[in-house]
């Protein structure tokens, strides 16, 4: 019962960032299965993408009513990410766990510390995106999806953000878009990871994560976006300082 009200607030905290804030919710999922409902990593990057597929579908729905999403930037972005992912997936079965921690801590870190970091306040319409950009972007996020088993929302934010000068509300709709056509290229390679996870814990963790996703997209309407921005890389630093110390001692 105890490891059953654990799912069910994790999931619940997964879902409420990935609304609000279009990223970080696997970041957030990953740790949360490994220490507190003790999957190994392997099966907790696993069942982080089918989590955030989920909810980030039902906040994608969401940020579409309210004109969040930029399909063009988004499409550039899936389209370019999806052999990265599926490729990187299929390495990751051969890599060490401790490294992949590792490395999962420190892209954390990273895009917590750039996301600090002021950002340019033009606007580009969906006209002008450039595809190159986009493309580029896309791909470099599908291989590390594959590569961590996160969504790749937490990296997608600060791209569109910083590298397509999105709004920081459009930047968190478009991202959403990003992260489910990744998890699924990505997914596709761990069909045989996914059949032996526990389902009785995952089934409850997605309930809640999809509930918690639409209360936050209401957190996201009443808050600014420089507050969002800023807990979203305080909590992305937090996160990876811990797991980085776990791996290394």
């Amino acid at each position: 019962m105890t490891v059953l009200i654990l799912a069910l607030t994790a999931g619940t905290v997964v879902g409420l960032v990935l609304g609000a804030l279009g990223g970080g919710g696997s970041v957030l999922a990953v740790p949360a299965l490994i220490y507190l409902l003790g999957f190994t990593p392997a099966a907790a990057t696993t069942a982080s993408l089918i989590i955030v597929t989920a909810t980030s579908l039902t906040a994608l729905y969401a940020h579409t009513r309210a004109g969040h999403v930029r399909w063009k930037a988004g499409a550039a972005f899936a389209a370019a990410g999806i052999l990265p992912a599926a490729a990187a997936g299929a390495a990751a079965a051969h890599l060490p766990q401790t490294a992949l921690t590792v490395a999962f801590a420190a892209i954390a870190a990273l895009s917590a510390i750039k996301m600090l970091r002021p950002a340019g306040t033009a606007r580009l319409e969906e006209g002008g995106v450039r595809p190159g950009k986009a493309a580029g972007a896309g791909a470099a996020l599908g291989a590390l999806t594959g590569l961590l088993g996160v969504g790749g929302g937490f990296l997608a934010v600060p791209a569109l953000v910083t590298v397509l000068t999105f709004e920081m509300d459009a930047a968190v709709g478009t991202s959403l878009l990003v992260i489910a056509v990744n998890s699924l290229a990505s997914l596709a390679t761990r069909s045989g990871t996914a059949a032996s996870l526990d389902w009785a814990l995952i089934g409850p963790f997605i309930a809640t994560a999809i509930l918690g996703a639409w209360y936050g997209k209401r957190i996201a309407a009443k808050v600014s976006a420089t507050h969002l921005q800023r807990i979203f890389a305080m909590v992305l630093l937090a996160v990876a300082a811990f797991m980085l110390v776990d791996a290394v001692t």
